[in-house]
C-alpha cells in the first residue's frame, strides 16, 4: 500500500517539485491550496489529475494556514503518514511591509499544523521548512549549532516555527524535524525573488522586451542551490530513524553582483548597461552573508547537491529564454540531462510549467 503525504504550499516552487518526487516514488499526495477566484495551480498543472478519475494519486483540498479547525479536520480525515509543511508568507522584503500577516501565517501557521497533528492523535512524520534567514547576522559558515539572529519579520517567524517544532518533538514525542534550507532556486522560482527577477530580465532584455532591471543591495552574499535537489533532502530527513534538524546548502556563497555577471555574461551582455538601483528594494535591516555548512546532511542523510552556482544560473537563464519563445544557448538542458538523466527531464518538469504561465509571467 502506498504512503500518504500531505503538503502545505503544494503550489509553490518546492511543493511542486516535492509532489513530482513523491508521486514518482509511489506516494498518494494530498495538497492544501487557498481558495481564489483565479487559477493558482500553474506549477502543478502538468501533473494535475482529473478528480473524476479512479486511479489518481494527487488530491487537492481547500484550506488556509490561518484556520486551525479546518486544518485539524483535514488532517484527521486524511490520516497522512508524512506532512511536509512548506506553506508560508515567504518573501523577505514583503515581510517588512506585512509583519503581522507574516507572523500569523509563517509562525502561527506552523503551530496550527502541529496542534492539528497532536489533537488528531495520528502518528505521522512532520517536516518544518526552516530558512537560512533565521541565521541573519550570525557570522558564516552556519550549521545546526549556529545561533539564530534573524534580521526580518520573515526570519523571526521562521525561528518561532523552528522552536515550536522542537518543542512538540520534545514535549509530545512527535516525529517533528526541521530542515534549515539555504537559498534554493529554479525556473519555478517566483518572479519577484531576485534570482528569477534577474534571469527573467536577461531573457526579456535579450529579446528587446525590457530595457532596465531595478534591484536593491547587490553585495549580499547567498548560498544558492537547485530546488529539486533540496526537496529530495526534505524527503530524506523524514526517512531517518529519529527526528532531528538538518542544514541543507551547497557550501558556496556568491554575491548578487556575481549572479548578474554569470546571468548576463552567459548571453554576452554586460549587466552594468541595464541594472539600476531602486531604494524601494532595500531592506530596513540586511542579511549580508549566508554560507551553509552541510556536513551533517552529507554524513547522515547521504545528501550532496550536484548543481552548483554557475550551473544553476545557466539552467534558469535557458528556461526563461526558452519560455519567451527564443532558442536558448542550451547549456541548461545539457546540465540537467547529464546530472539527472530521466529523473528530471527539462521538457516535462521545466518548460511545460513555464509555458503554462508565459502570458502572465513573461509578457506578450
Amino acid at each position: 500500500m502506498s504512503k500518504r503525504a500531505l503538503i502545505t504550499g503544494i503550489t509553490g516552487q518546492d511543493g511542486s517539485y516535492l509532489t513530482e518526487l513523491l508521486l514518482g516514488q509511489g506516494y498518494e499526495v494530498h495538497g492544501i491550496i487557498r481558495r481564489a477566484s483565479t487559477f493558482n495551480t500553474d506549477r502543478i498543472d502538468h501533473i494535475y489529475e482529473d478528480p473524476h478519475g479512479s486511479q489518481r494519486r494527487l488530491f487537492l483540498h481547500y484550506g488556509d494556514l490561518s484556520t486551525g479547525e479546518q486544518l485539524s479536520n483535514l488532517i484527521y480525515n486524511m490520516q497522512p503518514e508524512e506532512i511536509y509543511h512548506l506553506g508560508a508568507q515567504s518573501h523577505v522584503r514583503v515581510s517588512f511591509d506585512a509583519p503581522e500577516f507574516t507572523g500569523d501565517i509563517t509562525a502561527l501557521g506552523t503551530t496550527r499544523i502541529l496542534e492539528a497533528v497532536r489533537n488528531s492523535g495520528i502518528r505521522c512524520r512532520f517536516y518544518q521548512a526552516g530558512s537560512s534567514e533565521m541565521f541573519g547576522s550570525t557570522p558564516p559558515p552556519q550549521n545546526e549549532g549556529t545561533p539564530f539572529h534573524p534580521r526580518s519579520p520573515y526570519g523571526a517567524a521562521k525561528v518561532y516555527g523552528h522552536w515550536m517544532t522542537v518543542n512538540y518533538r520534545e514535549a509530545y514525542g512527535m516525529f517533528a524535524a526541521n530542515g534549515i534550507l539555504f537559498n534554493h532556486e529554479s525556473p519555478r522560482r517566483g518572479e519577484t525573488f531576485v534570482t528569477r527577477k534577474i534571469t527573467r530580465a536577461v531573457a526579456r532584455i535579450q529579446s528587446g522586451k525590457q530595457s532596465k532591471l531595478y534591484l536593491g543591495n547587490l553585495d549580499a552574499r547567498r548560498d544558492w542551490g537547485y530546488a529539486p535537489e533540496f526537496v529530495e533532502g526534505m524527503w530524506r530527513i523524514l526517512q531517518q530513524e529519529a527526528p532531528s534538524d538538518y542544514v541543507l546548502g551547497t557550501g558556496e556563497s556568491h554575491t548578487i553582483r556575481e549572479f548578474l555577471d554569470e546571468a548576463f555574461g552567459y548571453v554576452d551582455l554586460d549587466w552594468r548597461d541595464y541594472v539600476e538601483l531602486d531604494p524601494r528594494y532595500l531592506r530596513p535591516s540586511e542579511v549580508e552573508y549566508l554560507l551553509a555548512d552541510p556536513a551533517r546532511a552529507e554524513r547522515e542523510l547521504g545528501w550532496e547537491p550536484k548543481i552548483k552556482f554557475k550551473e544553476l544560473v545557466r539552467i534558469m537563464v535557458d528556461a526563461d529564454v526558452e519560455a519567451i519563445g527564443v532558442t536558448p544557448k542550451g547549456d541548461g538542458r545539457l546540465i540537467l540531462k547529464e546530472k539527472f538523466g530521466d529523473w528530471h527531464q527539462w521538457a516535462g518538469s521545466v518548460s511545460k510549467c513555464l509555458e503554462a504561465v508565459a502570458g502572465s509571467a513573461l509578457g506578450d
